[in-house]
């Protein structure tokens, strides 16, 4: 059976090879999408639910001035694949030192392993670690972490003939001085859902840890939110690690039905090595679904286009026909898409040199001081800077607080951008794509 990726990448070549974009072609890319999701075990409801919004988004929403409504669909797509997944990255918050980490999972679900993984991650991330060997049912639990952990400078913490809780109990007390983090790996011995939310429960009463981690295996589809869904209800300060995310074909439908419960997916283990983990980000896994490795320049691209600027308005700004304050405004409204600085190095703004960081950082307060510099002009000089002789810049520059230069600087990049806009009068998208194309690369 092919991957989600795989189907989801056929979907979207099927779509962009159509010579235009009309509801039938648009009808077409619905339901290959809902053939990739459903038999990559997404919930029906939900796929019906992507459905709607992605028939209602791509048929009545008008793409920004310079976008091509084929890049306006698939950022649709992109958008609400990020929305079933859940919308937000995660984080990895150390709070307290030490913080204690308690991992649970049912039996087969590669939770030793994942331990040994969270642990190297946090090593690599700059923190001293320490693991207590909790599991005191499955044979090889504590030699099977010393392997994988082998050479890491990883202490790992056992006591034979004791329960589990006075292993974690000690394992704490005796970790505390060493780790900032310290993780517990408790057994996975039961298959039943209750027995493993009751054996948590007494560990998390009496260790109290941080925070309760639960490991999932992706292969079990949609049952991952059952099982999600209950361990959230008793820990909702808990987290999820889904595990075998590069072979589980029904790898959708666990993540998406996790992410419909309200629990954290922290982490997805993507491999067999050490080193094959990694903080989940709904945005990124979405990206690499859909093959694309420059879905992140065309939601820049489209971001940036989405600006929020009048029809009327944006036509005359193509025209060169806009005022000092217009000028100014649009790049303040650029800095609602995110850094200034970032988008500043992408776009090709007439006049400004090659930007270096420190280029950049400059710039970003010169915006700041041409918006002062507008406040303090009359509404004349705002219409007709050509009425700006010496006196008046004076007296500009004065009351924003700036140098005459920072005014005059103003008006040459105001001019030499009118400038750019009237050659390209005659073709519009031209211009456009001038000053979008590097969002691409």
């Amino acid at each position: 059976m092919p991957s989600l990726s795989e189907m989801l990448r056929k979907a979207l070549s099927k779509f962009t090879s159509a010579s235009t974009v009309d509801r039938r072609v648009v009808e077409e890319l619905i339901r290959d999408l809902q053939r990739a999701l459903i038999m990559a075990d997404v919930n029906v409801e939900l796929v019906q639910k992507l459905s709607e919004n992605v028939r209602r988004r791509a048929l009545k929403e008008g793409a920004p001035p310079g976008i091509s409504r084929k890049d306006h669909v698939i950022k649709v797509v992109y958008d609400e694949l990020v929305k079933l997944l859940g919308e937000k990255p995660a984080e990895l918050k150390i709070t307290k030192r030490p913080y204690v980490i308690m991992m649970v999972g049912i039996q087969g679900t590669g939770k030793t392993t994942s331990v040994a993984k969270l642990a190297n991650y946090l090593k690599l991330n700059g923190y001293m670690v320490g693991v207590i060997c909790a599991d005191t049912y499955r044979p090889g639990a504590y030699d099977q972490l010393k392997q994988l952990l082998d050479g890491k400078d990883i202490p790992i913490f056992y006591l034979d003939g004791v329960d589990a809780v006075e292993i974690a109990r000690r394992g704490v007390k005796e970790l505390s001085d060493k780790a900032d983090v310290i993780l517990i790996d408790t057994a996975g011995r039961h298959r039943s859902q209750e027995d493993l939310m009751k054996e948590m429960e007494d560990l998390q009463k009496k260790i109290k840890p941080d925070e309760v981690m639960l490991i999932i295996d992706a292969t079990i589809g949609q049952m991952a939110g059952v099982h999600a869904k209950a361990f959230h209800e008793v820990a909702p300060i808990g987290s999820i690690i889904l595990t075998k995310m590069d072979t589980s074909a029904r790898g959708g439908g666990a993540l998406s039905a996790v992410a419909e419960t309200g629990a954290r997916i922290k982490f997805l283990g993507t491999g067999e090595k050490l080193e094959d983990i990694e903080l989940f980000n709904p945005s990124r896994y979405v990206g690499r679904l859909l093959g694309m490795g420059d879905i992140e320049g065309l939601i820049e691209r489209v971001k940036l286009a989405e600006i929020q600027v009048g029809e009327e308005k944006a036509k005359a700004f193509l025209r060169g026909e806009f005022t000092l304050e217009d000028f100014v405004n649009q790049l303040r409204e650029m800095r609602k898409t995110g850094p200034l600085s970032k988008l500043l190095s992408k776009i090709p703004i007439p006049g400004l040199p090659e930007m270096s960081p420190e280029t950049l950082a400059e710039t970003e307060k010169q915006i700041d001081k041409w918006a002062a510099i507008i406040q303090s002009m009359t509404p004349e000089e705002r219409m007709d800077p050509k009425i700006l002789h010496s006196s008046r810049i004076k007296r500009i520059a004065r009351g924003a607080g700036v140098s005459e230069r920072d005014v005059k600087s103003l008006l040459k990049q105001y001019k030499l951008t009118k400038k750019l806009m009237k050659a390209a009068k005659r073709s519009p998208q031209k211009i456009l794509r001038k000053l979008y194309g590097r969002m691409m690369k």
